[in-house]
Parts: structure tokens; C-alpha cells; sequence
């Protein structure tokens, strides 16, 4: 065991022999941390936390500790992560709001720079949380979900097994398996075909869950009828996966985003308030496009 003389360790922790703590790190009593692991610079191991194998901690990450919840009262529970996970720089995991529960994080994920998961998290294996993204208390994460940079999840929201998340998207409702949520829009824009394929998905898999994703989201049903068609239709396979998430869901799902009924058409405004489809009024070249003393007409969209 390689201990920094700067660091903090309780005589209570259980350390596997090969664990590397670095310096100013704080291990806390009743803490558990596997073979394998390393703790690089002022990592915080609060009580209750056990850690499996082979974790990476980076500095400044706090693990466990008193969960953010004002009606918090005495004690608290602890946090569970398993094996082989990344925790680059101040990356925040809080212990669940009551004694004998868990924060749990599963195997194989990359949590980047500053992102939080918050108490009563449900963090699967495969997952990837970016930079500054923010998980709200009680929130699931399945496996092999891509959450980007500056998001913010909802308390109580579920985010699908290969479901991507754009940058800065606030997720207020469920993200079903398998969609792309825009960050601009926060809205499903969707079915991820390029982290499916990426995954390695066959494609008659992926054909099948476009499929379910018609069901759910071109008819017009309600979330129990939903349930029970995809349950119908897709009783095998992972296009399986929509049935039991939709049946699960507590706040709806986040609806798709819609193009326009019509797209716009630029017109020119002229002298005589008078418009002209671009059609017809485009001149050839950039020079034709200017009016007499040399200055371009302006525009304006219609609808």
C-alpha cells in the first residue's frame, strides 16, 4: 500500500494492500476501497463509501458525504461504486438520503470534469457524464448512456440504455432508451444510430427499435397503451427495452421535436411594400443582386 505521508487515513478504513493514496487525500472511517485503485491528490473519501476495483479517483473528488436535501434529518446512507470507473477533477458523488440505502455507480464509467451525482442515484455500467453535468437526487442512468457537457436531470428522471443527451439540454421528463436529445431544444430528436452502430448493435436490431420508436412517438397513445403495444409488438430484443422503460416512467417522456408544417421562403421587401418569391427574384449574380447605388435589397422571412 502506497499512502502519502499527507495523507489523512483512518485506522477504521478497509484498504486492499496495492491501493495508492496521494497527497492530502482524507479517508474516512468506515470506507472500503478495493485492489486496484488510485487516489491521486485531495481526494475526499467520506463515510459509507465503498469502493470496488480498479477506480481512477483524480484530484479534488469527494466521495460520499452529507446529501444536498434540506429535509435531511440525522442519519444518512452511504455509496456504492463498482469496478474499473474514471472520476476526473472535482467530480461530486453524494451518500443516499436514508440509513441502509445507497448511491450506486456501476462498472466502467467516465464521469469528467465537475460532474455531480446527487443522493439516491442509480448510475448503471458504460456511462459517460461530461463535463459540469448534473444529476438531481434520485435519478437513473442505464447503461451505456451518454450524458454531454452542462446538462441538467431532473429529480426522479430516467435517462435510457444508449440514449445521448446534448450539450446544456435541460431534462425535465424521461429520456427513452435509444434516442438523441438535442441540447439546444432539450427535445428527442431521434433514434442514436451512430452510438448503436459504434456499440457494435446488429442491424436488424436497429431497424426494430425505429420501429418502437414509430410506436412511440408517431401514435398517438397514452403512456399505459404504449406500454402495452411495444409489450405486443417487441417482446424480444432490445428494441424490448422501450416497454418496460415507458411502463416504468413517472414523468412522461420528453417529447419529439417537430419541423415546421411548411418550410419559410425568403422574400425581398421593395420600394413599394410590394414582396416577390425568391424564385423569381434571385438574380444570377451577386452584382445583379444590388440595387442602384451598389447596396444589397434587404430580406425578410415568410411564412
Amino acid at each position: 500500500m502506497k499512502i502519502h505521508p499527507t495523507a489523512i487515513v483512518s485506522d477504521e478504513a478497509k484498504i486492499a494492500d496495492d491501493v495508492e493514496i496521494g497527497p492530502f487525500c482524507i479517508i474516512e472511517s468506515d470506507v472500503t476501497i478495493g485492489a486496484g485503485c488510485v487516489l491521486m491528490a485531495h481526494v475526499s473519501v467520506k463515510k459509507g463509501v465503498t469502493l470496488g476495483e480498479n477506480n481512477t479517483i483524480h484530484e479534488g473528488v469527494v466521495l460520499g458525504g452529507k446529501p444536498q436535501h434540506i429535509c435531511l434529518d440525522g442519519e444518512y446512507g452511504g455509496v456504492l461504486i463498482g469496478n474499473g470507473n474514471t472520476f476526473r477533477e472535482n467530480c461530486t458523488v453524494h451518500c443516499a438520503m436514508y440509513p441502509e440505502k445507497n448511491t450506486i455507480i456501476g462498472d466502467d464509467n467516465f464521469l469528467m470534469v465537475n460532474a455531480h451525482v446527487a443522493h439516491d442515484c442509480v448510475v448503471g455500467s458504460h456511462v459517460i457524464i461530461t463535463n459540469n453535468a448534473m444529476l438531481a437526487g434520485h435519478v437513473r442512468v442505464d447503461d451505456r448512456a451518454y450524458i454531454s457537457g452542462g446538462v441538467a436531470i431532473h429529480q426522479y428522471c430516467q435517462v435510457g440504455t444508449f440514449a445521448m443527451v446534448g450539450g446544456n439540454a435541460l431534462v425535465v421528463q424521461d429520456v427513452p432508451p435509444f434516442v438523441n436529445v438535442d441540447g439546444g431544444s432539450s427535445l428527442v430528436v431521434g433514434v442514436n444510430r451512430i452510438g448503436l452502430r459504434r456499440a457494435g448493435i446488429p442491424s436488424q436490431e436497429i431497424n426494430r427499435i425505429y420501429e418502437a420508436y414509430h410506436v412511440l412517438y408517431e401514435e398517438k397513445r397514452t403512456l399505459r397503451e404504449c406500454a402495452d403495444v411495444l409489450r405486443e409488438r417487441f417482446p424480444e430484443g432490445m428494441a424490448s427495452k422501450f416497454a418496460d422503460f415507458v411502463a416504468a416512467s413517472r414523468r412522461g417522456f420528453i417529447p419529439e421535436r417537430r419541423t415546421p408544417s411548411k418550410p419559410l421562403k425568403l422574400v425581398r421587401v421593395e420600394e413599394e411594400e410590394k414582396t416577390v418569391s425568391m424564385s423569381e427574384a434571385v438574380p444570377q449574380t451577386a452584382q445583379e443582386n444590388q440595387g442602384t447605388d451598389g447596396e444589397s435589397q434587404p430580406m425578410r422571412a415568410i411564412g
